[in-house]
This record gives structure tokens, C-alpha cells and sequence, in this order.
């Protein structure tokens, strides 16, 4: 099922409500569309749209509309701090799939490694030391692989 498919469901002209009181939800669904493609990457949005299904639809369509186009659009913070508080929220409640989901969006925000690690360290003291212990097993990993696949490209752009 494609994104659009799964973006169909509301009237053009509804207002979306409380989030950004003008916007349509066409609206907010494809700014949200852009926002979430800009932070997960093309390649990320386009495996979570290919496995939509019908019983998952409303729920990707609600995530594109209200996290991303309600949220994450929102000219209140930078992406960069809007990461920190994500990636705080993640270790918090042990949701460790979208925790290193998260992990690599901040680096595509902007945030270093080093920042990485001290929202673990300051997570630790609010969140608990072993959600952190967790968190940085799992941002150890998320990271090595992204070195991992930053290592072969670069390789084969020298072979080139």
C-alpha cells in the first residue's frame, strides 16, 4: 500500500484541529510525509509505506500527520533538540527498536556522537542507570552499523 493510499482517509477541507489549527490534514499529512522522509530517510519511510497493510493504514497515516506534520513541523524547537527529547522518551519506556531508529535520525538532525552520549549520560540520572546501560548497548550497535555501511561506501566510491 502506498503512502497515498494510506493518507486517503479524511475530507481535504476538515481542519486538523488543536495541533496547528489551520493546517488541512492534507496538509499536515504531507508536510508530515516530508519531514519524516528528511529525518528517517527516503529508504526507512519507503520500507514502513510497503508495509502498510490494510489494519495498519490509519495508524501511518495518523503518525505521518500528527508526530510529523503536527509535531516535528512545528517552529518551536530544532530538530536537533526535538532528537534529545525523542531519544530521552525512547530510553525512558525501553522502547529500544525505535530508540535506535532514533539514534541514527539524530545524526541525520545534526547531533554528534559525543551529544549522543551524553543524553544517555543525563538519561541515566532521570531514567535509571540500567535503561541507560541499555541504551548505550543499543546506540553502540546503531552506530557500528552505520560506521559499517559508511566503510563500504566509501570503498567502493574509491574503486570507482
Amino acid at each position: 500500500m502506498s503512502h497515498q493510499q494510506a493518507g486517503e482517509n479524511w475530507v481535504p477541507q476538515e481542519q486538523a484541529g488543536a495541533v496547528q489549527p489551520d493546517a488541512t490534514q492534507r496538509e499536515l499529512y504531507d508536510g508530515g510525509m516530508a519531514v519524516r522522509r528528511e529525518v528517517l530517510s527516503d529508504e526507512h519511510v519507503d520500507r514502513a509505506n510497503a508495509n502498510t497493510t490494510e489494519f495498519t493504514a490509519e495508524f501511518q497515516n495518523m503518525i505521518t500527520r500528527i508526530a510529523w506534520g503536527g509535531i516535528w513541523t512545528r517552529p518551536g524547537l530544532s530538530r536537533q533538540m526535538r532528537s534529545v527529547a525523542v531519544l530521552t522518551a525512547m530510553i525512558a519506556h525501553g522502547h529500544w527498536d525505535e530508540f535506535a531508529m532514533h539514534v541514527r535520525a539524530a545524526l541525520r538532525n545534526g547531533l554528534t556522537r559525543d551529544e549522543i552520549k551524553e543524553v544517555i549520560l543525563q538519561s541515566a540520572i532521570y531514567c535509571g542507570v540500567p535503561s541507560a546501560n541499555t541504551a548505550f548497548k543499543v546506540a553502540q550497535k546503531t552506530l557500528d552499523q552505520i560506521e559499517t555501511l559508511d566503510q563500504i561506501d566509501a570503498s567502493k566510491d574509491s574503486n570507482s
